[in-house]
């Protein structure tokens, strides 16, 4: 087997990451948990040679030089049908090991992700802050990539990413797009933004925004009339504003707090939930668009009242977490266990199967409700 096939068979199994370990056991995760690839193959695991081979044969002579010289790489790379696949090489007890991301080998639409139809909105927007969050591998690239797809698609726009690395490639539609790569492009996130701000966009994504520096540019972008896309790796609407805040010195909070007040749009925070049929995972998510009383909220330092007025704001596209948990398992897409390990409320969960809910966080893409993003009903 070559290791294009290997990979390609990872692929027919639904693995979402390929885990190789010169001296350990392969393994692959499918549908959220671990799964030996000898379990899986029926045959039995490669040898330590055979391994070091295979992660051998992903790099280039300056890549192998750097790995030698025991520095840790990010890069994707190509099988020849076109899939891409995020690789992360690094050195564990001595040995080497790599953590191999199986990419989606399209952009997926919204519709098809089950995302809540006010994300179509934020794609819409001309200017502001829109962030999507969550823990690693929850999809949030995903996520962001149907919004820029969506974009690409529909606005005849200038769009830079900055990524590291690219995971999704574009080919212009009515946008034209520029992706830069962190390593290869460009030295770092910081740099790429403040250069990004010179080259006339109209939508930026900045993949990371994990220090001052980045979340300082993103806000001064987002203030001079550019949308802007961001990820964090927070669990939370409140939590990511707080994430926010917190990144600034004790004497800059209070601006801090007015400007995102002012151009924040709306939090994306979602996780990925194995489905019942296990064929693949759904992503849960809670939403939150910026209203008057979020305003409010963010501006006098009392985010930890916005779960509240999350509850209340179905009117403006807002869901909970619990309330796309619910929707999901009352669709019998996932099974009641696995709703409430992943809820951040289980009581309120609780409460839900009980008395049932609204399934307003069940409305997605319809022609009624795209007339009342448009009409501004939102």
């Amino acid at each position: 087997m070559t290791f294009e096939e290997f990979v390609l068979f990872a692929r027919e199994k639904n693995a979402s990451d390929i885990h190789l370990t010169v001296g350990s056991p392969t393994v692959f995760r499918i549908n959220g948990d671990l799964v030996k690839y000898s379990a899986v193959k029926g045959e039995p695991d490669f040898t330590p040679t055979a391994v070091n081979k295979a992660i051998h044969s992903m790099l280039t002579a300056d890549q192998e030089q750097l790995v030698g010289e025991g520095a840790d790489l990010d890069f994707t790379f190509e099988l020849s049908d076109g899939s891409r696949q995020r690789v992360n090489v690094f050195h564990q007890s001595g040995r080497l090991a790599a953590t191999i991301r199986l990419l989606n080998s399209r952009v997926p639409e919204m519709e098809e992700l089950a995302l809540p139809y006010v994300v179509r909105s934020f794609a819409e927007k001309r200017r502001g802050l829109v962030l999507v969050t969550g823990p690693t591998g929850s999809g949030k690239t995903t996520t962001l990539a149907s919004m820029i797809d969506y974009i690409n698609k529909n606005r005849p726009c200038h769009v830079i990413t900055i990524e590291g690395p690219i995971e999704y490639k574009y080919s212009d539609s009515r946008a034209t797009i520029h992706q830069r790569e962190i390593g290869r492009d460009v030295s770092d996130f910081n740099t790429a933004l403040r250069s990004a701000l010179r080259e006339d966009p109209d939508v930026i994504l900045v993949g990371e925004m994990r220090d001052y520096e980045t979340i300082s540019l993103a806000i001064t972008a987002a203030e001079t009339g550019h949308l802007v896309f961001g990820t964090l790796h927070t669990t939370g609407a409140a939590e990511t504003i707080n994430r926010i805040i917190d990144a600034f010195p004790a004497h800059g909070q209070a601006q801090v707090r007015s400007q995102l007040s002012a151009i924040l749009e709306g939090v994306i925070s979602q996780t990925l939930i194995p489905m019942t049929n296990k064929r693949g995972m759904v992503a849960a998510v809670e939403v939150l668009v910026r209203n008057d009383a979020i305003h409010n909220l963010i501006r006098t330092d009392k985010t930890h009242q916005i779960d509240s007025v999350m509850q209340q704001g179905q009117k403006f596209g807002m869901c909970t977490l619990n309330d796309s948990i619910y929707r999901f398992y009352r669709e019998n897409k996932i099974s009641r266990d696995d709703a409430l390990s992943f809820s951040n409320d289980k009581e309120s969960l609780r409460k839900m199967f009980v008395g049932g809910q609204s399934d307003f966080c069940g409305v997605y893409i319809k022609k009624q409700v795209l007339a009342s993003i448009r009409s501004g009903d939102l």
